[in-house]
């Protein structure tokens, strides 16, 4: 699979204008490993929240029932700037290679 964010749900102003004041976010990925029956799926995510301050009068305001979670989402990776984007994607691969590979087991040596 490849990285996928998306919009877990918005909060916005109970007005005409039904500015978004909050965006919950979501970034996984996920790698299945072997096939079959004995096929293992390893998936990382990180999610967080951003916090905006509509302004309905901007030029490139967009009313909330013409948005597409395309929209917020690149809101999203606006607000959070191209150096944590690649840092939470990096976070989401770092969690699929620790499935993958974890650094602790479970198990007695009798057994």
């Amino acid at each position: 699979m490849a990285i996928e964010w998306t919009i877990t749900n918005t909060e916005y102003n109970n007005d005409s204008d039904k500015g978004i004041v909050h965006a919950a976010w979501q970034c996984t990925d996920s790698e299945v490993v072997g096939s079959g029956d004995s096929a293992v799926t390893h998936t990382g995510t990180v999610s967080g929240m951003e916090s905006y301050t509509p302004d309905a009068s901007a030029d490139d305001y967009v009313a909330y029932d013409s948005l597409t979670e395309a929209n917020v989402v690149a809101w999203i990776k606006a607000t959070l700037g191209s150096d944590e984007v690649t840092r939470v994607e990096t976070k989401v691969a770092a969690q699929i290679t620790k499935s993958k590979t974890p650094p602790t087991a479970w198990g007695v040596p009798w057994a």
